[in-house]
């Protein structure tokens, strides 16, 4: 397969390529401001803060999520849609004539609004949890892991949800929650606040994936984001996975759960798509990028149809877990993804995280932390 370049290279995730470019990018001259058993005693604080303030604010209550997934259910996350990011497959079930055939969740998406009626759910009402999956094929950088930690929330909603002013009341809520998180946080340990890193703004600035195209028409996806957080260094970009006006999405998104290809208008009154998004921060610590969450209102029927089309992925509504949304089995819903490592490898200030999160790293990886001073765990 032939090498991809430019925008066509950036669609598929926002991880970094080679080791010499992490090692370019990772600070020179870090100091981390809390000891490594401070930081531990920070994310347990940070941790109950955030899960009950999610569920004050959107009115969710917490629930226990599968690590494993049977694989002909169809409600494993294929992440990037094109095929690039398979999950691991095993058997299970000693003693059995003929074993299960599972997977290793690589995120709870689609589990969790079938889950809002194991659960009971009603209008206004959801879940969250504490999810954990495995994505062995990430390549493994300062803020990328095999091993995932996220808070998973879902809830259901009606048809007259389905619009941006609703998306966006719900991730001004989140920001809320986040923001409030890193100012308990900075209270427990002042060691946290230093002009050297300014703190989350007040304000998260909304703003659609074409309207970033036009202001950087020829920049690629991951260098328009780094550029309009220069501008606003926190964002909620809206509209993902549909063909912007030059031809390619902002980034690739998988089409059974988040809806990307409703009609919406711009704040400018352009026609546009998508009732999704990603918030994302300009990290002081990496002077990068950083993306927080992932979120969006679901696909319907019609427009997971329409999404599969376009994918060439007509195939999976044969799969249990699709043929419940086109029967209307399963509620309208919301939903998105917390990164909690990414959470507090921002809020605690660290360059890496494997400050944060324990998992495998490459010796090389680990090399080019130890020489900067960086420690990840193991």
């Amino acid at each position: 397969m032939a090498e991809k370049t430019g925008k066509e290279a950036d669609l598929a995730g926002p991880g970094i390529s080679t080791y010499e470019e992490v090692e370019k990018i990772l600070p020179t001259g870090y100091e981390p401001l809390l000891s490594r058993k401070d930081t531990q005693k920070a994310i347990a604080g940070v941790k109950n803060y955030i899960e009950e303030g999610l569920c004050k604010e959107l009115n969710i209550f917490r629930i226990e999520s599968p690590l494993i997934m049977e694989t002909a259910s169809g409600m494993n996350d294929y992440l990037d849609r094109d095929g690039s990011r398979t999950p691991i497959d095993f058997q299970c079930g000693l003693g059995l004539e003929k074993k299960i055939d599972a997977q290793v969740v690589q995120a709870a998406t689609k589990w969790k609004r079938w889950a809002l009626t194991q659960f009971e759910c009603g209008v206004g009402e959801g879940i969250m949890t504490d999810m954990r999956a495995v994505r062995k094929d990430y390549f493994l950088d300062h803020d990328h892991s095999s091993y995932v930690d996220q808070w998973d929330w879902e809830r259901v909603i009606t048809a007259g949800d389905r619009n941006l002013d609703f998306l966006k009341d719900i991730v001004k809520k989140l920001y809320k929650v986040i923001k409030g998180a890193q100012d308990f946080a900075f209270s427990k340990y002042p060691a946290l606040v230093t002009d050297k890193y300014p703190p989350l703004p007040d304000e998260l600035k909304f703003i659609h994936a074409e309207e970033i195209l036009e202001m950087f028409p020829d920049l690629p996806r991951k260098q328009r984001e780094t550029a309009i957080l220069q501008e606003y260094p926190a964002v909620f970009i809206i509209g993902i996975g549909w063909v912007l006006d030059d031809g390619y999405p902002h980034e690739m998104r998988a089409a059974d759960y988040d809806d990307w290809c409703t009609p919406v208008t711009t704040e400018a009154g352009k026609p546009a798509h998508g009732l999704n998004g990603d918030i994302l921060i300009w990290n002081p610590v990496t002077r990068r990028r950083h993306e927080l969450t992932s979120m969006g209102i679901r696909v319907t029927k019609d427009t997971l149809k329409e999404q599969l089309k376009i994918t060439g992925q007509e195939h999976f509504l044969e799969l249990p877990y699709h043929k419940m949304i086109l029967n209307d089995e399963i509620p309208l819903s919301i939903g998105g993804g917390i990164g909690q490592s990414r959470t507090y490898m921002y809020i605690l200030r660290k360059a890496h995280l494997g400050e944060c999160s324990v998992t495998v790293w490459p010796k090389q990886l680990r090399d080019i932390c130890a020489a900067k001073k960086i420690h990840v765990l193991q």
